[in-house]
């Protein structure tokens, strides 16, 4: 459970916050951010003690309590191994018909940390970034990472947070609730200057009552693409809102109520009250969370960026935090690849 993590942070900021080299914060401030999770300070003095670190690494669920020996079937042990990044090892002491079994195997063994060659302390501080949305290039200019290391380990933090809202994401509206749908295009050219940009179309609701949203990129409007996206996403009897856009038409068919508004003569319809202006606020929101980003191959994974994010807060949860928690929950056995490449495999 999220509360779990939570506990153990704020268990291992109060040891860290002892420790005799660690410089005391003003106003006894504590080493985490509003909303409950540990900030950059937390990291930074936490791995000054590898004990510590890999401690805390273990009880969060990121890295496995115990380990079977592959070659015998028994319990492997906990050594130190000063010479390695990572200080520790797993090893087979066990004797086998006589003999010395010897096995080891790193401790990032069937854990996300097998997916990266950094050091622990370096994947951890990269991944806060990318959770909370740091520019690509100034975690570059941070911790003189490549640009391929900051583009692969966002996008496999991405599809993390991907599998995780396909994975609890649930329609919307139904009887007496309304949803606004629209769709937008993201990477136009500022007041059409500069170099050519394609451009990605971006169909979206959302649930006025709950504020529960969904986002799809899309190859085209057509009725076809919108409508199935809609049956999908959509329970029936809704109350459905749109512009006037002719993808719409047969809504009204299709088991919803149906208004509309004329945005060419107002914002709000003076007959019905019908408005889109939630989803027109959600498109201003969404947009300057991705910027200028204009890659339409995987606009989705960014999109499940803002998705993650967005009801993380909505939750009142630490989006950092909740990502430990998916990471921790995830068999990462089955993923003997980089992040860039796991997903294809």
């Amino acid at each position: 459970m999220v509360e779990r993590i939570q506990d153990v942070i704020g268990k291992y900021e109060e040891r860290v916050r002892s420790m005799e080299n660690v410089p005391k914060c003003s106003y006894n401030r504590r080493m985490l951010r509003s909303d409950g999770g540990p900030n950059r300070f937390f990291f930074c003095y936490l791995f000054c003690d590898n004990v510590m670190a890999t401690e805390f690494l273990k009880e969060i669920g990121l890295l496995r309590k115990t380990m079977q020996c592959d070659s015998c079937g028994r319990d492997m042990t906990w050594s130190v191994r000063s010479k390695l990044h990572d200080g520790f090892i797993w090893r087979c002491r066990r004797r086998v018909a006589g003999a010395k079994c010897d096995r080891s195997t790193s401790i990032r063994h069937g854990s996300w940390f097998q997916l990266s060659n950094l050091t622990l302390h370096e994947i951890m501080l990269l991944t806060y970034d990318i959770v909370h949305h740091e520019p690509a290039h100034q975690i570059q200019n941070e911790y003189s990472f490549g640009g391929h290391t900051v583009t692969d380990w966002g996008m496999f933090c991405r599809e993390t947070m991907l599998v995780f809202l396909e994975g609890c994401s649930v329609k919307i509206g139904g009887p007496n609730k309304t949803v606004e749908i629209d769709e937008s295009k993201f990477g136009r050219r500022k007041f059409h200057k500069g170099h050519p940009v394609k451009g990605q179309w971006v169909f979206g609701g959302v649930e006025r009552e709950s504020g529960e949203t969904f986002l799809v990129p899309v190859k085209d409007r057509t009725a076809d693409t919108l409508m199935a996206i809609i049956r999908d996403w959509i329970e029936p009897s809704t109350t459905v809102i749109s512009d006037c856009w002719g993808a719409y038409r047969s809504l009204g068919s299709q088991g919803y109520t149906h208004h509309t508004v004329n945005h060419s003569i107002h914002f709000v319809d003076p007959d019905t009250g019908a408005h889109t202006n939630t989803i027109e606020s959600t498109w201003r929101r969404v947009k300057v969370f991705l910027g200028q980003y204009n890659r339409g191959d995987d606009y989705e994974f960014h999109l499940a960026h803002y998705m993650f994010v967005t009801r993380c807060k909505a939750q009142g949860v630490s989006p950092f935090v909740q990502f430990l928690h998916l990471v921790a929950n995830t068999d990462w056995s089955q993923y003997q690849s980089s992040p860039a490449t796991a997903r294809a495999t």
